[in-house]
């Protein structure tokens, strides 16, 4: 497990939670605001281990929570539940390719909201949903598909910049002796 990496990620997804909660100029525009975690867990649950995932879900959910209305927790399971099934679906995952991050990233920008609406339900509250909401979560839905191929470039860029990479094996044998000229 690379560290430098695991903390990366837990410092974009606090970084990412202060910034949407704090600016709210695409909420103007658009009348929603994209969410980086689901994204940010695809990435994870694609990439590392289930420590990694745990973390991102458990301080994450408690990090959007603490800056939003919903009650403390309830976007922890959906968070974690999107990583944890997504790393277990990992080998039959296309990692590489554009398209399936892109859908994936979809998926996870719409079921991590519908999840934590279902939660809040279920604890009680009577939270406002309207036909707006529909709008909300188309945008979400599409802010976060964009969001996770872009986090992939991201962290494959900043991963070859300061990663090890240990030096490639060649065919031949370094005890092997090379004749030149003619025999």
């Amino acid at each position: 497990m690379n560290y430098f990496s695991s903390f990366l990620i837990l410092l974009l997804a606090f970084a990412g939670v202060f910034f949407q909660s704090s600016f709210d100029t695409f909420r103007n525009l658009f009348g929603a605001q994209v969410d980086i975690l689901p994204a940010l867990m695809i990435y994870t649950a694609l990439t590392h281990e289930v420590l990694v995932i745990s973390l991102l879900g458990v301080l994450g959910g408690l990090w959007i929570d603490s800056l939003s209305a919903n009650p403390l927790g309830a976007s922890v399971l959906p968070l974690s539940l999107i990583g944890i099934v997504t790393y277990h679906c990992r080998p039959l995952l296309f990692r590489t390719n554009t398209y399936a991050q892109f859908m994936l990233g979809a998926g996870a920008s719409a079921l991590a909201p519908l999840l934590t609406l279902w939660i809040i339900v279920a604890l009680g509250d009577r939270p406002m949903v309207g036909w707006g909401s529909l709008w909300q979560l188309f945008v979400m839905t599409l802010g976060g598909a964009i969001l996770t191929p872009v986090c992939f470039q991201v962290f494959d860029r900043i991963n070859l910049l300061l990663d090890y990479r240990p030096a490639p094996e060649t065919s031949f044998r370094p005890d092997r002796q090379i004749k030149r000229g003619r025999s």
